[in-house]
């Protein structure tokens, strides 16, 4: 039996044990099992169903939703009296597709046709547009992320090391034992296909190349703090620091790479931070570093940042599902704090140490600055990090 994420529970409910009520909209970045998981959704429903992709539709068919919901309509004709799904995956390839699924769900709602709607999407920011301009209070969303390690050790036996190393991907780590293999898959199949097809497909882009160097640049320094002017002259095709900014939003939507915010209790100061570049998965990193697992580990100081970037892709991950959590770092002078995690005005400090030398001022000074909730060390005489990636983070607020 195939490994069931928690969402599939969730998502199951609502569609079974409640009226039809909400769209259902699951959004998250490719190659993570949204399709999987509403197949097993269908068949532990076992309700009839529609399941088609937008993906090979051109973007400006403009009868294709319309389409797909009359086949629905007919099927679910049959036996009206049991509930009918109709999914559809992709669904923002398609110019338009809220307005036009806003017309169809409002029909159904008209003639009280029991046709539940799943929309499925690897594009927030293109989804969120959608949602928010038509179909406002008409809808549901879930994140679906990348793989904890705690979902990649329970499906895949992977180690924490393995984790740090390959990343929460499921559909790769069947190719674990060939690394070339391995870091070609995840190069050629989900990160250049999530920048062509998820960001460049779907959204103005005036310099791609930039972008895509942006991102390489990024992923290499993650967990690292780095100015966009010092990003630039490392950049042949430079653009300007709002261009940079704005690129690496849209990276951090598709679930690749993030710009953490310096924390500040002053929002100003906060917006003009040098970002601390996070990649959501270590994948990320692996796949495209020069590096193999065995000389990654045998260089402690490469090995610390690759585990502070788990840390920081747990972080950044959980900081997408809940809302009301944000991830920051912190930096004066030499004093630094790995992350400062705020949760309804709370914060707490997490300094990530994997060795035995190295001090904790930089926690220290924070604690005495802020005055956080906790000051948290992840490693080396603190919560164990293997076990930190196994936590969920609004436990700390507990």
């Amino acid at each position: 039996m195939s490994y069931q994420r928690a969402e599939k529970a969730v998502i199951q409910k609502r569609l079974q044990d409640e009226p039809r009520r909400f769209i259902q909209v699951i959004y998250g970045p490719r190659q993570v099992g949204k399709t999987t998981l509403i197949r097993q959704v269908i068949k532990d429903m076992a309700a009839p169903n529609t399941l088609v992709a937008a993906d090979a539709v051109p973007a400006t068919d403009r009868v294709w939703i319309a389409q797909q919901w009359e086949i629905a309509r007919a099927k679910q004709a049959q036996s009206p009296e049991i509930p009918y799904l109709l999914v559809i995956d992709e669904v923002q390839k398609i110019d338009n597709w809220s307005e036009q699924v806003k017309a169809e769900w409002d029909r159904d709602t008209a003639d009280e046709r029991d046709i539940r709607v799943i929309l499925l999407g690897s594009s927030r920011l293109m989804l969120q547009q959608g949602l928010t301009e038509s179909l406002a209070g008409r809808f549901e969303a879930m994140y679906l992320g990348h793989w904890s390690y705690r979902e990649m050790k329970d499906a895949f036996g992977l180690t924490a090391e393995e984790y740090v190393w390959h990343g929460g991907y499921p559909g790769a780590i069947m190719l674990r034992d060939d690394e070339d293999r391995w870091k070609n898959y995840v190069r050629d199949a989900l990160l250049e296909t999530s920048i062509s097809k998820d960001i460049l497909m779907l959204t103005r882009v005036d310099k791609p190349a930039l972008m895509r160097r942006l991102f390489e640049i990024g992923s290499a320094y993650s967990g690292q703090v780095l100015s966009y002017t010092k990003v630039m002259g490392q950049l042949s095709d430079a653009g300007n620091t709002t261009t940079l900014a704005n690129y690496l939003e849209l990276l951090n939507e598709a679930g690749l790479l993030a710009g953490l915010e310096k924390y500040s209790p002053n929002l100003v100061r906060k917006r003009s931070s040098s970002p601390k570049f996070m990649v959501h998965n270590t994948a990320v990193m692996s796949g495209i570093s020069n590096e193999t697992q065995e000389t990654l580990q045998a260089d402690h100081r490469a090995w610390g940042r690759w585990v502070e970037s788990a840390v920081g892709a747990h972080l950044v991950n959980q900081a997408f599902k809940e809302k009301k959590l944000t991830i920051y770092y912190w930096r004066e002078g030499n004093d630094e704090v790995d992350f400062v995690v705020e949760y309804k005005k709370r914060i707490i400090a997490l300094e990530v140490k994997t060795s035995k030398v190295g001090t904790l001022s930089g926690l220290n000074a924070f604690a005495a600055q802020y005055r956080p909730e906790k000051s948290l060390v992840i490693g080396t005489d603190g919560i164990p990090w293997q076990d930190f990636l196994q936590m969920d983070i609004l436990d700390l607020y507990a």
